[in-house]
């Protein structure tokens, strides 16, 4: 019986636990590598999130100031606005009357802070009347102005501004069309006529944009009415007279 070296047997027995170790590794599945297109697709989803999320980050506010471009440089404006008016339709009237109406202004300015203003207004309401045997209470009244004088520009800004006026011209009163043919003196009315007028005021303006803005027009209204019968008076009334409306500012400059 052939004996061999207890070595060599040591080392078949190592040689073959090798082989078999190595089989068993070549028959484990690896795991597939990532293809190219999944490669790409997960990098460009990544790379459109982060452009998108800088985009909403670094996107500009845009603020828009419609009062940027307000000048007062134009050379016309016109205005429009609901107006009131309160007067008295005869001399002695202790009841007064509260009228409402139109108020239409226009500008042409000369210089910076000088211009000429035009009026026309329209006045309609009713009035209380004296004691009259006639039984009429509350007869229908109007008065229509047209004046014109010089303006001045005051303070302002790209706000607002405030304007002064003084202007003077006349005033049309109709006070006998309700009194069905009666004489106003028996109403205590003054008779219809044309007489003096002034207007003194101004205008307190809110820039909405660089050509609309917003009026408040306060006024003192002066009239010189006079009576065509006994006792004859001829007498100066001083009333107020409010209107609110827009104003254009025309585009050509000074």
């Amino acid at each position: 019986m052939m004996r061999f070296p207890v070595s060599f047997i040591a080392t078949s027995l190592a040689i073959v636990a090798f082989a078999g170790a190595a089989g068993a590794r070549s028959q484990t599945p690896s795991s597939p590598a990532p293809s190219s297109s999944s490669q790409s697709s997960s990098t460009q989803s990544s790379s459109g999130q982060a452009s998108s999320s800088q985009t909403a980050a670094g996107t500009p506010y845009l603020v828009v100031d419609p009062l940027a471009n307000v000048r007062y440089d134009n050379r016309y404006d016109v205005s429009l606005g609901l107006a009131y008016d309160h007067m008295k339709a005869g001399p002695s009237l202790l009841q007064g009357s509260n009228l409402g109406g139109l108020n239409l202004e226009a500008s042409y300015w000369l210089l910076k802070h000088w211009g000429i203003e035009g009026t026309g207004r329209a006045y309609v309401g009713t009035s209380g009347a004296g004691v009259n045997p006639y039984n009429i209470q509350g007869p229908f009244v109007s008065q229509y102005f047209f004046a014109a004088g010089p303006e001045w520009l005051g303070p302002h800004n790209k706000h607002g501004a405030l304007i002064a006026h003084a202007m003077f011209g006349g005033v049309y009163g109709r006070f006998q069309q309700d009194l069905l043919g009666y004489p106003p003196s028996a109403f205590d009315f003054y008779p219809n006529q044309i007489a003096p007028a002034a207007i003194i005021g101004g205008h307190m303006d809110l820039n909405r944009s660089a050509h609309w803005v917003f009026r408040i027009t306060p006024d003192a209204i002066m009239t010189h009415y006079s009576t065509n019968y006994a006792p004859k008076v001829s007498q100066f009334d001083v009333n107020f007279a409010i209107s609110v409306g827009v104003e254009y500012k025309f585009k050509k400059k000074r």
